[in-house]
């Protein structure tokens, strides 16, 4: 097992590109942290460093109480699944999975046994025949799983492994490595972009833009409370809806009002704008934080235009047109609006979010 630490580390190649800045990061033994971000936030370097096909610049990357920035990577006992799955395609399955135990001196009986019960985990024991180039893209995601598998790494890498295969066959794999997460028993570090992958599979999600962590934090905690409009933005499908306007006293409350809008905000959230002195916000709704079968109440609730109605199976988008701009909002299948009609939807008021219009950071942390 194995306790991975960053200790102000940075990443620059040649040029003076930084691609990761003083990262400070403690993933725990035997957990599944995924990093989460978009292309270029320096997510895959960080997972490379790890590994130790890229050296780190500054700072010090501890396994347990060893330093290892200069292990090479064979000695660093960690097992990596890339996006490609990277077989070798002369190989046939068995020999792929196999390959890494040969390379250690394993006897052929040990091979057979450790290849075989990996193969029966995934069950791909038929597929142990054939060559890469015979199977669909699950079954060589299931071989690359394998063949790190078998190994008993210390440390699981993921880098995007999901990223090729189609929708239905992600959600099904997503279930997968999570069991092999738990009978494993060992730290798994995942990359992805997939905001769901992210947010089913993790114990904590660390969420990077332009080599930074944003935020670090168990699912629910990253979702319910963004540490800033970036992280609350990246999660979400639609993307969280932003009003920005003023906050003032009326009539022994506080009140938030933007163009064409007026909230009269929960008392825990008007505390905590009230102690930061707060004039201006940007007030953050989610899209699913609405009750559109609930009577519209007066400082509760957003009157607008239909602007569209986009069908996404159990649920549907819509669209609508606020006099500060275009809002998107969850609704329910069997709702019916046309386009143009003036609705009113009533919100959950203390799900609201606010942040800094201008920094972008939360004001409610």
């Amino acid at each position: 097992m194995a306790r991975i630490l960053f200790d102000s580390v940075t990443k620059r190649y040649p040029g003076g590109v930084v691609a990761v800045r003083d990262l400070e990061l403690d993933i725990h033994d035997n957990e599944f942290v995924v990093l989460l971000g978009p292309s270029g936030c320096g997510k895959s370097t960080t997972l490379s460093m790890i590994a130790g096909l890229e050296e780190v610049t500054e700072g010090d990357l501890y396994f347990d109480d060893t330093i290892v920035n200069h292990m090479p990577a064979h000695r660093r006992d960690v097992a990596m699944v890339f996006q490609s799955y990277a077989l070798y395609p002369h190989k046939s399955v068995f020999e792929n999975i196999a390959f890494g135990l040969r390379m250690r001196g394993h006897n052929r009986s040990e091979i057979d046994r450790m290849v075989r019960d990996a193969a029966g985990k995934l069950e791909i024991t038929h597929l142990l025949d054939r060559r890469p180039s015979q199977l669909s893209g699950g079954q060589r995601q299931r071989v690359a799983l394998g063949r790190a598998m078998v190994r008993e790494p210390a440390v699981f890498l993921m880098d995007e492994p999901l990223s090729n295969l189609d929708a239905a066959l992600r959600i099904s794999m997503r279930a997968e490595i999570k069991d092999l997460h738990r009978t494993m028993r060992t730290t798994f570090v995942y990359v992805t972009h997939d905001q769901a992958e992210a947010l089913t599979l993790a114990d904590r999600i660390v969420v990077m833009s332009d080599g930074l962590i944003q935020q670090v934090g168990a699912p629910d905690e990253i979702y319910e409370r963004p540490a800033n409009t970036f992280v609350a933005s990246f999660l979400g499908s639609p993307t969280i809806n932003y009003l920005d306007g003023a906050v003032r006293q009326a009539d022994g409350e506080l009140v938030f009002e933007g163009e064409g809008v007026r909230l009269t905000l929960p008392p825990a959230m008007a505390r905590q704008l009230t102690e930061r002195g707060r004039q201006q916000v940007r007030l953050g709704i989610r899209p699913e934080d609405v009750d559109e079968r609930a009577e519209p109440r007066e400082g509760e609730s957003l009157h607008g235009r239909v602007d569209s109605v986009m069908p996404v199976g159990s649920d549907q988008f819509l669209g609508m047109k606020v006099a500060g701009g275009e809002l998107f909002f969850r609704v329910g299948k069997d709702l019916r609006h046309e386009w143009g009609e003036r609705i009113a939807l009533s919100l959950d008021m203390s799900r609201l979010h606010a942040f800094d219009p201008e920094t972008g950071e939360s004001l409610l942390r």
